[in-house]
């Protein structure tokens, strides 16, 4: 699992690990690990001796590990130039160490160069760059290096011009090939825009980890973390004990979503699917093992519901919703469920004591929050999860997944394959059937996630996708997680 927190928490822990080591301490250690990542860049295209290394540096600690880093490459054989975009606010040390290595200054972008380091602004940065900055990382790719290729570029900390705390990008910003960063990830490292800005991330030990005493502003699962928490059968299981999950989705309009939400929940866990309404022939005939009724009602017994996914908005809708939330299981809502809880015909029915998941795209989100989620993902997500008392799979290319208490997980497999109609039906399916499992909601929600992003992209392998291609694409992404 990877953790990451917010600009403040590591200023405080950077404050407090400050306190007790010689000054200048946590810069040292920052650029000794900048100047080692750069130099393992350098090995494959001749090494760090005679290579051209350009610094973009801005004022305060971020240009001054650049600056130090730089120093360490000169050291080394290294021809380094530093661009000092704010020359009157220059680290002063930083660029002492830099002159005495043997590199110089710059006024200008120069012709070649084998590595750039983005040391323009750092973590306390409001995010966007401004001229000259702009202008300047414009330009970069009109640099060549020795392979004739432009130049790696690599960001210190973070790439410049992105939101740290939020990973939004509000303007002008670096896109890094790699970016080293120090003591902790941040925020804008997983989520947002600005993650894919990052590159391949490298985070350096300089000793934070004891004094962050905060909880982590967001979490990323790993592959590991979601094979230990996937619900597995033991011996003696049977098809009741690894659960039955229920379905009330699809329609005659729509039996599209019946069936591919069907999909999804018989590649998951359970050891038994229950189908619930006007679909049933279609889903029956595709999928034999599913159970299926007309109405909630008639369904029988299961562990969890899933409701929503092409159910349509009319009255019968609204009974089977109603039916579905008078329960006492947990219960997961998508679509056409998330859109008749709007006006406050189910409102009354969200505080209730079972587990409640919504998955809404941004244009739910609006529906149910009056408002697209803002720049801060994270934040909108985590307040819409408080006032319904749900956990909340706020659907994205960096999906967010919020609890009511505000505890925050992002998905770090998405891509553009899940962009296709009837993929949020195979998510709502599998979600659905690690409830029926027992998994609690926000791990069923965070597993759910993760693998349906693992079977878009190994469904991409082979040309477009469709949401079948998601479905049929579970089993083998499943085999190859759980071993």
């Amino acid at each position: 699992m990877r953790q990451a927190w917010r600009v403040a928490d590591v200023r405080a822990a950077e404050k407090t690990l400050m306190a007790t080591l010689p000054e200048g301490t946590l810069m040292r250690r920052a650029a000794a690990g900048l100047a080692r990542r750069c130099a393992l860049l350098l090995e494959p295209t001749g090494g760090v001796y005679g290579a051209r290394v350009l610094l973009l540096v801005g004022s305060g600690d971020n240009g001054g590990d650049a600056l130090f880093a730089g120093a360490a490459l000169a050291a080394r054989g290294a021809q380094v130039r530093a661009l000092l975009l704010s020359p009157d606010r220059v680290h002063l040390a930083g660029l002492a160490a830099l002159r005495q290595a043997g590199g110089f200054t710059t006024v200008d972008l120069p012709a070649r160069a084998d590595l750039v380091v983005d040391g323009i602004v750092g973590i306390g940065a409001a995010g966007g760059l401004r001229r000259p900055a702009a202008v300047i990382v414009e330009r970069l790719g009109d640099l060549r290096g020795r392979t004739g290729e432009r130049p790696l570029i690599v960001a210190v900390d973070v790439p410049s011009g992105v939101r740290v705390d939020t990973g939004d990008v509000p303007g002008d910003a670096v896109t890094a090939d790699v970016t080293v960063t120090f003591g902790c990830l941040k925020p804008a490292h997983l989520v947002g825009p600005a993650a894919p800005r990052c590159g391949q991330i490298e985070l350096v030990d300089i000793g934070l980890g004891p004094v962050l005493v905060t909880d982590p502003a967001v979490r990323v699962a790993d592959a590991v973390d979601i094979a230990a928490w996937w619900p597995r059968p033991e011996v003696t299981s049977d098809k009741y004990t690894r659960g039955v999950v229920g379905l009330a989705t699809g329609s005659a309009q729509y039996p599209g979503a019946a069936l591919l939400s069907t999909a999804g929940a018989l590649a998951g866990p359970t050891g038994m699917v229950r189908y619930a309404g006007s679909a049933q022939k279609e889903v029956v005939r595709a999928h034999p093992s599913v159970v299926a009724a007309r109405r909630v009602a008639d369904a029988g017994r299961v562990q969890a519901w899933v409701c929503g996914s092409g159910l349509g908005t009319g009255a019968d809708a609204r009974t089977e919703l109603r039916s579905v939330l008078a329960t006492s299981l947990p219960v997961l809502l998508d679509a056409d469920a998330i859109t008749l809880l709007v006006g406050g015909q189910h409102a009354e029915d969200l505080r209730r004591d079972a587990p409640l998941v919504l998955t809404p795209h941004d244009g739910e989100f609006k529906r149910l929050a009056g408002e697209v989620p803002g720049a801060d993902r994270m934040a909108s997500a985590a307040r819409l999860a408080a006032w319904t008392n749900a956990v909340v799979l706020l659907k994205g290319d960096r999906t967010i997944v919020a609890t009511p208490a505000g505890e925050i997980w992002a998905n770090p497999t998405g891509s553009a394959a899940l962009a296709t109609a009837g993929s949020g039906d195979v998510l709502a399916g599998l979600l659905g059937s690690l409830l029926a499992a027992g998994l609690p909601a926000v791990r069923a929600a965070v597993a759910a996630a993760y693998v349906h992003g693992l079977a878009g992209r190994h469904a991409a392998l082979n040309g477009p996708v469709t949401s079948p291609d998601i479905a049929a694409a579970l089993r083998p992404v499943l085999a190859g997680l759980l071993g």
